[in-house]
């Protein structure tokens, strides 16, 4: 049994843009970023990015959760540890 998902990405029907409006961003943000996390894709990228954008990339990542997640949130939706 898998502990992640991304059904959004294949199930979403609506208005894919940024700057159109708060809901259609936050659509949009959603779409992307499982669209980037896309196991070939991040094959294929991930050995092109040069050092700086790698770290770049997860400070922003982790920098967001730690703003916008309790510690139990992280351990729950992000680590998958209902325990945490």
């Amino acid at each position: 049994m898998t502990s992640h998902s991304h059904r959004f990405v294949e199930e979403y029907e609506g208005f894919v843009g940024f700057g159109f409006s708060r809901e259609v961003d936050e659509l949009t943000l959603t779409y992307y970023l499982q669209k980037f996390s896309d196991d070939e894709l991040m094959a294929l990228i991930r050995n092109r990015m040069s050092d700086e954008d790698l770290t770049n990339l997860f400070d922003t990542v982790a920098g967001l959760m730690k703003k916008y997640l309790s510690d139990a949130e992280y351990h729950r939706y992000f680590l998958r540890d209902e325990e945490g």
